[in-house]
């Protein structure tokens, strides 16, 4: 086989049955990982790039590991250049920090061990302060989709590897969302554990008493997969814990924010747009949902950078900062700084620890048996706008993400459309750490309920008609009545049976609101459903009367003018045209 039969999505699954029927090989696709990120060169992903000189003993190494019982044998895997890797150079994205580690980070280990491949060391905002990914002397890190874009931090460089088809997952690190800001900016999953859960050990410290090691995907299943490898209290770490998952279940609750959100950057309207609709996606689920405030969580957030707990940053760099003077990022340098200003004293640092000790106590009983549903990210900006304005924009992206290891919650951030062309919107997950295994659960539902397109119907196909079978044995799902917008006429057509034929009138003509039906249909049987559908009706947009915009039968103007067609308009349906009652409830 050759690296050509390689897939541009790696996934753990995918390359699992290339291994299984010789479609490729590791070494194959490790060659087409070079290619890859040797093609992307200008984008800035790596720091320590992958080489086949650099990644062939761990490719030698997979000889003596049986595929059946390393569940991760030949997955190619980038790593945050914050975290160890033995005999590669760990910078943390400042290269008069630079120090070569004789042993790996002990999240790195446990992955060798079961079969992954390390395969280079990513690009980050230096020190990892930052949620842009533009803070690094070796370049912003281009988004995978729109490179004028931020590619968002700090773990850039793991982000966009992963969707640049250069790693199956990437480690990262998040403290106050580095390990979901990116995710959601590039369309992956981002995946955090409990503080703790998975050992710290071999890591560069930001905050080091709430610094989490994170994966991204492409999917949650993928994420699980690591997360079973990685896992687990390490004895030589006091940060660690025992935080074991316990059997996953759908939460009862679907916690919504009560108040209006605030969001920003050039593309603020398409975000709270997309936002709005992932709201819908999950009241229409049929989950119980609950509104609560949010503001105490925004108020955690705020300590973190605003308050005297920023000093733990200046804590563990100070030394080097001011024993390597002109070495650090000029904006980094000022975050860092920011710990020593005159009013964060002792006694402001414990008033911010108790305010946070009550906050953290309001949000497990608000989380209890529930997951919380938050934007992971209220916006974005262009790489240029960033680099004019670094901390306010950089702040602005931490909104909704600051505070999540503060409260010691668990986190999933996943996909949840495009608020547009090749712009990723995404919701992020949070849960009680004895709950996490929720998180899952409760992304795939999600998902599978986003993955479900809405379909007016305004026909034979609607309830008690005699198409509905059609609907019913696709799977698709009676969702609710409703209505078009005041911009369309209706005909019976003179077919065999009579059926409806909807048209959207010109701009300017008069037109009327039309009764339909709103179904729900998975994607793949959509496909399928539309291609069955006769001349001269089909699939378009159809405006309803709320403003929105949902798929929809539709009539091509022409059968509506040939003889024999009917308006029937003044009906304000076809039920009502055909005297049939009203649908089943």
């Amino acid at each position: 086989m050759t690296t050509g039969a390689v897939p541009f999505e790696l996934t753990i699954d995918v390359l699992r049955q290339g291994y299984r029927l010789h479609y490729f090989t590791p070494e194959e696709v490790v060659e087409a990982v070079v290619r890859r990120s040797e093609r992307d060169r200008k984008m800035n992903i790596w720091i320590t790039p992958p080489s086949m000189e650099l990644i062939a003993p761990y490719l030698a190494q997979l000889e003596q590991l049986d595929p059946a019982t390393s569940p991760l044998w030949g997955i190619p895997f980038a790593v945050k250049d914050n975290i160890d890797v033995a005999g590669w150079p760990t910078t943390a994205a400042c290269p008069a920090y630079e120090y070569t580690p004789e042993e790996h980070a002990a999240v790195v280990a446990r992955l060798v061990a079961a079969g992954a491949i390390p395969i280079g060391k990513a690009n980050l905002d230096q020190f990892a302060t930052g949620l842009v990914g533009t803070r690094s002397p070796y370049g912003d890190t281009h988004n995978a989709l729109r490179p004028e874009m931020i590619s968002g931090g700090s773990s850039s460089g793991s982000a966009v590897s992963v969707a640049r088809g250069q790693a199956a997952f990437a480690l990262g690190t998040d403290t106050a969302g580095s390990g979901r800001v990116p995710a959601a900016l590039n369309r992956l999953v981002g995946y955090k554990p409990a503080v703790g859960a998975w050992p710290a050990a071999g890591v560069v410290p930001a905050c080091r008493s709430i610094d989490c090691v994170t994966v991204f995907a492409r999917n949650a299943a993928d994420a699980e997969a690591v997360d079973h490898a990685v896992r687990g209290m390490l004895d030589s770490d006091p940060f660690s814990a025992d935080r074991p998952l316990a059997r996953p279940a759908q939460p009862k609750t679907w916690l919504l924010p009560l108040e209006p959100l605030a969001f920003y950057g050039p593309y603020a309207a398409e975000y709270e747009q997309a936002w709005q609709l992932a709201k819908q996606a999950v009241i229409q689920s049929g989950v119980a949902v609950k509104e609560v405030d949010v503001t105490l969580l925004q108020e955690a957030a705020a300590l973190l950078y605003e308050g005297p707990l920023v000093a733990e940053r200046w804590a563990g760099l100070s030394d080097f900062v001011e024993g390597h003077p002109g070495e650090t990022f000029p904006v980094t340098e000022t975050i860092l700084r920011s710990g020593v200003k005159p009013g964060f004293d002792a006694a402001s640092l414990f008033r911010a620890q108790h305010r946070l000790q009550e906050i953290k106590r309001l949000a497990r009983q608000m989380l209890q048996n529930a997951v919380l549903v938050l934007p992971t990210c209220g916006g974005t900006w262009t790489r240029e706008q960033v680099n004019a304005d670094p901390i306010a924009t950089n702040s602005k992206m931490g909104l909704y993400t600051n505070h999540c290891n503060l409260l010691d919650l668990s986190a999933i951030a996943i996909p949840a459309g495009d608020a547009d062309v090749q712009l990723p919107f995404g919701i992020t997950l949070f849960s009680l750490p004895e709950e996490e295994a929720n998180l899952t659960a409760a992304a795939a539902r999600f998902l599978r309920v986003r993955d479900r397109i809405t379909i007016a119907v305004c026909g034979l196909h609607m309830r008690g008609f005699a198409l509905e079978p059609q609907m019913t044995g696709c799977g698709a799902v009676f969702v609710k009545e409703a209505a078009t917008a005041a911009k369309y006429e209706l005909y019976k057509l003179p077919t065999a049976p009579n059926k409806p034929g909807l048209v959207r009138v010109e701009d300017g003509s008069d037109g009327a609101s039309i009764a339909v039906e709103l179904w729900h249909m998975s994607a793949a049987a959509f496909g399928a459903f539309t291609a069955a559908i006769p001349s001269p009706l089909g699939i378009g947009k159809v405006e309803l009367s709320d403003g929105s915009v949902v798929s929809g039968f539709v009539c091509e103007a022409y059968a509506a003018e040939a003889a024999g067609a009917l308006n029937i308009t003044a009906a304000g349906g076809w039920r009502a045209a055909m005297n049939m009652p009203s649908g089943r409830s």
